[in-house]
């Protein structure tokens, strides 16, 4: 075999190895970016117990965009399911900390009930204010089953303001942000609660 024979050879060779690399990958491509799109979904989900739901909440989005609330800002709304029937609803709400805006995601059962909440995006400081970040974190695990009446609109506020919450240590201003998105976010519920959960409230 002559040089240029076998040079040919290796430029076939080297098409057909490209080639199937291509067809290899347009056929699991879809298939890892599903995988990739369910990871991102449970990481963003994990605060609705698991069987509260059984559709793709992310995938049933809400007319809540850019929504001015009292100390905060909703950025998106997203409602949960299980059998056909509302279970929560899952609220995107920005508010503003000491480094920055802080985002968080907020989930509220049907019957008004915080089922979890934890930060998405934040600047906050290391060691602070940052720690809203930490998973788990005990101290927005403290707000779980409170509601907008439980403790009532004068409760909802850092013990230093007169209200129920402590605040996390040396991060006064994230803390009480947070409590602030948090109770801006039940109010909106209670006040929007058919339109978010396409029925009838149910206690």
């Amino acid at each position: 075999m002559n040089r240029v024979t076998s040079l040919g050879v290796l430029v076939l060779l080297a098409a057909i190895g490209a080639t199937g690399t291509f067809f290899v990958h347009q056929a699991t491509a879809p298939g890892i970016e599903r995988e990739q799109r369910a990871i991102q979904a449970r990481n963003l989900l994990d605060i609705l117990p698991i069987d509260s739901y059984d559709n793709q909440p992310l995938d049933q989005p809400l007319a809540v965009d850019n929504i001015p609330l009292s100390h905060s800002t909703l950025l998106a709304g997203y409602r949960a399911t299980r059998n056909g029937q509302p279970s929560a609803v899952l609220l995107r709400s920005q508010v503003s900390g000491y480094g920055g805006p802080i985002e968080l995601l907020i989930g509220i059962a049907a019957n008004g009930k915080l089922l979890g909440s934890k930060a998405l995006r934040h600047s906050e400081t290391p060691g602070l204010g940052a720690r809203i970040a930490e998973r788990p974190n005990a101290w927005l695990q403290g707000f779980i089953g409170k509601s907008l009446g439980n403790p009532g609109d004068a409760g909802w506020a850092l013990k230093k303001d007169n209200g129920q919450f402590d605040q996390m240590a040396g991060a006064t201003i994230t803390s009480r942000a947070v409590v602030e998105g948090i109770h801006d976010s039940l109010r909106y519920f209670d006040e929007h609660r058919e339109q978010l959960l396409g029925s009838p409230a149910h206690e």
